[in-house]
């Protein structure tokens, strides 16, 4: 039996990267998981057959967050599913990054419709279903809220409106026994880091990270982990950095 033996998650996103690898996280611990995903239904699949191999449960969900009458669904698959919701992790997130004057208002909008509506209104959804004995709420920001590098304006502004929400509503949630907090992964090796950064960007990464290498799926997995389990009881309303020590 597992820490989060009858629990139920909700991980947003949870197809690839830091998302399915959250997935496998909860479900080894014992959670029965959602795996929701936006439009690669084959690669939520082999989530759902990893974390069956491994003897874990889980089913896959269609929806897309940044769709806001999408949102509802997923919820009630899920309640229709496994019958209550203990945890939501809102991981669904996308990035573009361009100088000022190549920005878009297409850009600006799904930038900020998938990274804090869906997270808001993902949110309202799970405080509605969970039961008496509370939940945990997990926004997955990034380390670009606080550092805003350069041509990251949209995405980084993005991440820190749910940081901001991520405060407001663990002091709302807190009184229902609700913990939210937010994880703000540093350079993690993901799909999207591969696309973005180039090699030399990449050594230049790990040549400043104290604990010299790149980050992992799995280093962010196991601090969500953490902060859902009965072990976080007392912590809610902050955000964790988790970036090998990178500044």
């Amino acid at each position: 039996m597992g820490r989060l033996a009858g629990k139920v998650a909700i991980v947003t996103g949870a197809s690839r990267g830091i998302g399915a690898a959250i997935a496998r996280r909860l479900a080894a611990d014992g959670a029965r998981v959602v795996v929701n995903y936006s439009a690669s239904e084959e690669a939520a699949r082999q989530v759902i057959t990893q974390i069956g191999e491994a003897g874990g449960e889980a089913v896959a969900v269609q929806a897309d967050l940044s769709d806001y009458w999408q949102i509802p669904g997923l919820f009630e698959m899920a309640m229709l599913q496994y019958g209550r919701l203990d945890i939501l992790v809102n991981n669904a997130g996308v990035a573009e990054f361009h100088p000022l004057g190549e920005i878009t208002q297409r850009e600006y909008e799904r930038q900020f419709d998938v990274n804090v509506r869906g997270v808001l209104f993902a949110s309202q959804e799970a405080a509605k279903r969970f039961g008496e004995e509370g939940g945990r709420i997990i926004n997955i920001t990034s380390g670009a809220a606080q550092a805003c590098p350069p041509g990251t304006s949209v995405y980084s502004a993005t991440k820190a409106a749910v940081e901001a929400m991520t405060k407001s509503h663990a002091a709302e949630l807190g009184p229902r026994q609700i913990t939210v907090n937010a994880v703000a992964p540093g350079f993690t090796e993901t799909d999207m880091l591969a696309a973005v950064f180039p090699a030399d960007a990449r050594a230049s990464m790990i040549a400043r990270t104290p604990l010299g290498r790149i980050g992992t799926p799995e280093d962010i997995a196991d601090v969500v982990a953490f902060l859902v389990s009965d072990d976080a009881r007392w912590i809610t309303g902050q955000v964790i950095g988790v970036n090998g020590g990178l500044r």
